[in-house]
């Protein structure tokens, strides 16, 4: 005998059988306004007829039924929404919680705890044993915040931002098997977009932290490696010379002619230690940079490789390019560069156009050619890779695409603080 009530337990407390918590939420509901009510009369009644010494009074009856007349809706309302927000949180009150989630947020200065504050917020509106928020980072999904114990199976929203999913909000269900209604569904959804916006500034952040790492690991690089060649390569060669100077020096009275020939050594090995300083020189930036300004600097790379028997190379100029930053100077000079080497030897191009065009805000580089084009499975390699990376450190972009009537097109699009150009 007890088997079907126990199945029958299990399924209520399960799988919410018979719509349970609607009948639990009117039970509780009529049961709290029954004793209310009963309270109420019985107060004025008795409060009444103590005051009065009459007892019976059929005025004091009726008055009593006119106060509870009077309060019952406005008592039902308050008592209906203080069961609702016992057992499904805020979700009737989706104003207020998003007012106090904007409140909240508007006072946390760190975008980390912002996602914190959401999920503990949406935990406590939808009165849920656990909320977590995860992001996309590095194609990798990452928790970045978490409110209570995961229970049961999650229901999983995205949240986005400008059309884009940054991550995802997590949410446990309040009881095992119970699923998030209607109602509870339109709250969440608006709470995810406000998460959304939220988690695209903790995105931002990240990426601009590691932004940073990497702007400081270069710079490290490039200290350790200018200083590997200065002590390795061009360190050694000053010190052999001045050994053969003072060689030199001690044989000249006494044997001219081998004094003279180390001399002669000398000069060229100050020749080739003049060579490596160039290099090193070059490598911090172009002197073509300094020499010619960057328009100048394109027109001259851009004649090493015309040739009307094999590529002819022509250069257009648009806006002012002599007041650039220096970081943008070099960007596009490489990206030409790179551009042009790849058109004349790899896809054995017979005609390359470069187009510079400055604005106030704006460098715009194209380069385009009608050589072999991209291959289909292509892989990028370093030259192509280095296009794109020295745009986006910059914060702008570098496409390298097939054009349909053959060929190659690079295009960077390069932005210039304001002012720059004036």
């Amino acid at each position: 005998l007890a088997a079907p009530w126990l199945a029958i337990g299990v399924a209520i407390l399960r799988h919410n059988l018979y719509d349970i918590d609607f009948i639990i939420n009117r039970t509780l509901l009529y049961g709290a306004l029954t004793a209310c009510v009963v309270g109420i009369y019985v107060f004025v009644v008795g409060y009444l007829g103590t005051l009065f010494r009459t007892e019976g009074s059929l005025a004091i009856s009726l008055l009593a039924t006119g106060v509870v007349a009077v309060a019952f809706q406005p008592l039902r309302d308050k008592l209906q929404r203080t069961i609702n927000r016992l057992m499904y949180g805020e979700r009737d009150e989706p104003y207020e919680v998003l007012s106090r989630l904007g409140e909240r947020l508007e006072g946390t200065l760190d975008p980390d705890s912002a996602l914190s504050t959401i999920v503990e917020t949406v935990a406590q509106a939808m009165n849920i044993p656990h909320a977590a928020i995860s992001l996309d980072l590095n194609g990798e999904s990452v928790k970045a915040a978490e409110h209570g114990e995961p229970k049961g199976i999650p229901t999983i929203l995205p949240l986005s931002y400008g059309g884009r999913t940054v991550g995802r909000l997590v949410l446990s269900p309040r009881s095992p098997g119970e699923e998030f209604s209607a109602s509870d569904r339109r709250l969440l959804e608006d709470l995810a977009r406000q998460a959304g916006v939220a988690a695209h500034a903790v995105r931002l952040t990240a990426d601009l932290q590691r932004s940073r790492e990497e702007i400081v690991t270069a710079r490290e690089e490039e200290r350790r490696r200018l200083r590997r060649d200065l002590h390795d390569g061009l360190g050694p060669r000053l010190a052999a010379q001045t050994l053969k100077v003072g060689s030199a020096k001690s044989l000249f009275p006494r044997d001219p002619e081998t004094a003279n020939m180390l001399l002669g050594e000398l000069e060229r090995d100050l020749d080739g230690a003049l060579a490596d300083v160039r290099r090193l020189v070059y490598d911090l930036r172009p002197p073509a940079l300094d020499e010619l300004g960057l328009a100048g600097a394109i027109r001259d790379t851009a004649s090493q490789y015309d040739d009307p028997e094999k590529t002819t190379v022509s250069f257009e100029e648009a806006g002012d390019s002599s007041n650039l930053p220096a970081a943008v100077e070099v960007a596009a000079y490489r990206i030409s560069q790179e551009a042009l080497a790849n058109a004349a030897r790899h896809a054995d191009a017979k005609r390359c156009a470069i187009r510079l065009a400055v604005n106030a805000s704006l460098l715009e580089l194209e380069i385009s050619d009608d050589g072999a084009g991209l291959p289909e499975n292509r892989r990028a390699g370093v030259g192509l890779a280095s296009m794109k990376e020295r745009a986006e450190e910059l914060g702008g972009k570098c496409e390298v695409v097939s054009v349909p009537a053959g060929g190659t097109r690079v295009r960077a699009k390069l932005p210039l603080p304001e002012g720059e150009t004036e």
